[in-house]
């Protein structure tokens, strides 16, 4: 896997998804073209019964784009197929500097464990889940830990983290 791919994990209401927000707006800011990966674990629909796609999708079709000025979407119905791993997602993301991932708990990249008081869980990840390389938490120990440590709310401090890491240099620093 020739892109850089750095992930987002924890439980159901750890500040995933939060985290994965403010990152795209830091790295973006730093000039990075980044890319983001999103795993569902329930059913979703990014389109709304009575448009066009839906019709088609409905109808039976396999793939279904759709394009304007602004945006296109690739929607693929899997139809009894197995739910494709990250890497069949990431070959067909275009170029990009960066891919966060947010879940794929199980997958290879490297990623940071997310903890807060609110989440579904509160089972540690690190050990339990491969390449938790640091953890980002509501209330981070003020002393060296290994992996490292952030406050949930420092995204400067994890965004750099994640770009040392992964060697990617940037034009704003």
């Amino acid at each position: 896997m020739n892109t850089r791919v750095f992930g987002i994990t924890g439980w159901k209401n750890s500040g995933k998804t939060t985290l994965t927000e403010r990152l795209v707006g830091d790295l973006t800011a730093r000039g990075l073209k980044v890319a983001t990966v999103k795993h569902a674990h329930h059913t979703f629909d990014i389109d709304r019964e009575g448009t066009d796609s839906y019709r088609h999708r409905k109808a039976g079709a396999v793939e279904t784009a759709i394009v304007s000025a602004n945006r296109w979407a690739l929607m693929h119905e899997l139809r009894g197929e197995q739910e494709p791993q990250l890497a069949e997602i990431l070959q067909r993301l275009g170029p990009s500097d960066i891919v966060l991932v947010e879940g794929f708990k199980d997958g290879n990249h490297p990623k940071i464990e997310c903890r807060r008081r609110d989440a579904r869980d509160h089972a540690p990840l690190l050990g339990q889940v491969p390449n938790i390389v640091a953890i980002a938490c509501e209330e981070p120990r003020d002393q060296p830990s290994l992996p490292p440590e952030f406050a949930l709310d420092d995204v400067e401090a994890v965004a750099s983290f994640i770009l040392d890491f992964l060697r990617i240099e940037t034009n704003s620093g």
